[in-house]
């Protein structure tokens, strides 16, 4: 199971804040600033918000995607476990969209090898929340099994996603039901004989 990361109605205002200047500035404390002064904050919150910098802001704003899609995704309690999963995905990519390029250079800090660590972490971190969010309470081997394919399932979509030229969403979705579809194939076939 992953950490739990602080959380704070004041993080989460001062990230939605950032957003619209991250593209221009990245994820870096003059965005931050810039987002702060938006909504009346001093700049020096963004110190004692974000004392971590860049990954610290990258690693809040997963966590509040991951936070917005499971609510947005709304009742989930009459779908059987895969479509809950596909809603979850898709509620948090569309959660996303209007911050496409804020998503971009968070994959891309988190590419950067010095970043590996956090960047196993917020997609491990995502893949067990969507997971328990869809009701998955195991705690066997099939737990870890569920959210590492989750992970890849949901980094192999948002590189689709992330591509250029921008593919519309429909694109997105018919990528992702795809990854989802060979996932269930795959559980499907019967194991070798031994």
């Amino acid at each position: 199971m992953t950490a739990t990361l602080e959380r704070s109605a004041e993080r989460d205002a001062a990230l939605r804040a950032a957003l619209p200047h991250v593209p221009a500035l990245g994820w870096t404390r003059a965005a931050m600033r810039a987002g702060l002064a938006d909504i009346g904050e001093p700049a020096e919150a963004a110190e004692w918000l974000f004392p971590r910098g860049a990954t610290g802001m990258v690693e809040a704003f997963s966590d509040l995607a991951d936070r917005e899609a499971i609510e947005a995704a709304g009742a989930l309690e009459t779908l059987r476990t895969g479509p809950r999963i596909r809603a979850l995905l898709a509620a948090r990519l569309r959660w996303l969209e209007p911050w496409r390029e804020a998503e971009r250079r968070a994959v891309g800090l988190l590419a950067l090898p010095w970043n590996a660590g956090i960047a196993a972490r917020v997609a491990g971190r995502t893949a067990d929340t969507l997971w328990r969010a869809a009701g998955d309470t195991s705690t066997d081997l099939s737990r870890h099994t569920r959210r590492l394919t989750l992970a890849g399932i949901h980094v192999a979509t948002l590189a689709f996603w992330l591509r250029q030229p921008e593919p519309p969403m429909e694109e997105v979705l018919a990528f992702l039901d795809r990854r989802l579809a060979d996932l269930a194939r795959l559980q499907r076939r019967p194991a070798p004989r031994s």
